[in-house]
């Protein structure tokens, strides 16, 4: 991108929030997920072999190091930074890629102690900076600034609607899109602290 396209970018979209797509009505919230349901969900989509208790040998992080008080959109950053290794592990395996619907994940957040109230708002400066520095427009673009390999964010406006509806496309498109960046050779974005919170409510305003 040139100097001056990147200084468009930042200027255009300087009220800036993410890229998914379910099917959430704008401004609609899903239902709250029960913790329960997500405990068993956790098991029957095999998390559970995996994740076990810090007193059993377990292949992947500890039981308590997933389940804690956090927020939704750190959650969700966790469980981004997680897909490729995760991805990997299943296939050495033979294993299929567990799907997880809105309602699932919604319980499989409750379930893991993901509370919205524990998120700041999001900073759509940082949330702008994280686009750029990520390399999202790498693969996406985002108003036509950026490369086509992937769909252009700014279209994605159902995508946004909660962080439950970003977990959930997110967990869709993480494999393929650990895969195609390997392929491109674009290094694999991880998120830490609030960046995911920032990026997200960036593409958000973005989008309308």
């Amino acid at each position: 991108m040139t100097r001056r396209g990147a200084v468009g970018l930042l200027g255009a979209f300087g009220v800036g929030v993410v890229m998914l797509a379910t099917g959430a009505r704008a401004g609609a919230e899903p239902p709250p997920g029960s913790a329960e349901r997500g405990r068993v969900t956790f098991t029957a989509k095999a998390c559970a072999r995996c994740h076990v208790p810090r007193t059993q040998a377990g292949v992947g992080p500890a039981l308590e190091t997933l389940r804690r008080p956090q927020g939704v959109f750190e959650l969700a950053g966790r469980l981004w930074n997680h897909a490729p290794a995760m991805f990997t592990v299943l296939s050495q395996e033979g294993l299929p890629w567990p799907r997880i619907g809105v309602g699932e994940m919604a319980d499989l957040m409750a379930y893991l102690e993901a509370d919205v109230m524990l998120d700041p708002t999001p900073d759509l400066f940082k949330g702008q900076l994280a686009l750029i520095r990520k390399g999202c427009l790498k693969c996406h673009r985002l108003r036509g600034e950026g490369a086509r390999i992937a769909p252009d964010l700014a279209t994605q406006h159902a995508s946004y609607e909660s962080a439950v509806a970003w977990a959930t496309r997110m967990w869709e498109h993480t494999p393929a899109m650990a895969a195609k960046a390997m392929e491109v050779g674009v290094l694999y974005p991880r998120f830490t602290e609030d960046e995911m919170l920032n990026l997200v409510g960036f593409l958000r305003s973005s989008a309308r």
